[in-house]
């Protein structure tokens, strides 16, 4: 089918959605079975139908925008985030290094940043999000999520950043340019060092016991003296002090000074 090129301009000019961030092929794939379950003959055909029937509309921003994750997962973990644990990190630093690892698609390192900024101006937040999934990464960076996956939003930052496309939010660029995504891999790439803080929530359940031990040892080695990982709520350590960490809080673990 023709004309998938103009499509993506028009799309992106009409709701700052950029299709090529996504695979070509798989996209075209899907939006393709959406024209042709309407019975419609072109790119440019749909492009008229979408812009004049908000449901038809609603749906291919749906398709697109399916979620496995969701914002502000665990509140009240996020809640001793910002008055407990950024508050004594920030007694050595201002400007705190944070890497949000096994990112996915976004969700979490774009809650850190709005978390942060509770207690710093945005100008100051700078994370590092990296996921294996290059996919995951580009819909990261896209930045468009289901009304599910932002119920636990709080209501001054759903009506700050997130703007409604359909019955979806794309989150705003203010908030995405806080973040870097990069593709790596937690079990083969060199971990970077210097960190104030480590977010890996919810992906160490997928590996093996040896696994997870080589990665807390990792994990260990990139946080700065004092720095903080942050794990999933299924995830706590066992014997912490084995990988040179202290619970700090429940689900937070501090490098132990040597």
């Amino acid at each position: 089918m023709e004309g998938y090129e103009k499509f993506k301009d028009n799309i992106l000019k009409m709701t700052g959605l950029d299709l090529s961030l996504y695979k070509e092929r798989q996209m075209k794939r899907r939006i393709e079975s959406l024209i042709k379950r309407h019975q419609i003959d072109s790119y440019e055909s749909y492009f008229k139908v979408l812009k004049s029937d908000k449901e038809i509309f609603d749906e291919f921003i749906n398709y697109l925008t399916i979620n496995v994750s969701e914002f502000f997962r665990n509140p009240g973990q996020w809640d001793i985030l910002i008055n407990t644990v950024v508050p004594e990190l920030m007694k050595n630093t201002r400007k705190l290094k944070v890497w949000s690892a096994a990112c996915s698609t976004g969700e979490e390192p774009y809650t850190l940043v709005m978390a942060l900024s509770r207690l710093m101006p945005l100008s100051e937040i700078k994370i590092l999000a990296v996921d294996i999934d290059k996919e995951a990464i580009n819909k990261a960076k896209s930045g468009v999520y289901s009304k599910k996956s932002i119920e636990n939003v709080p209501e001054d930052f759903k009506k700050k950043y997130f703007t409604p496309i359909g019955s979806s939010f794309k989150i705003s660029d203010e908030i995405k340019r806080c973040v870097e995504f990069k593709h790596f891999n937690l079990l083969k790439d060199q971990y970077p060092k210097d960190y104030d803080l480590i977010v890996c929530r919810n992906v160490m359940i997928y590996f093996t016991e040896e696994a997870k031990e080589e990665m807390y040892h990792n994990f260990n080695s990139a946080l700065k003296e004092k720095g903080v990982l942050f794990v999933g709520s299924t995830e706590q350590i066992i014997l912490p002090q084995r990988y040179n960490f202290k619970a700090m809080k429940t689900f937070f673990y501090q490098k132990e000074t040597k």
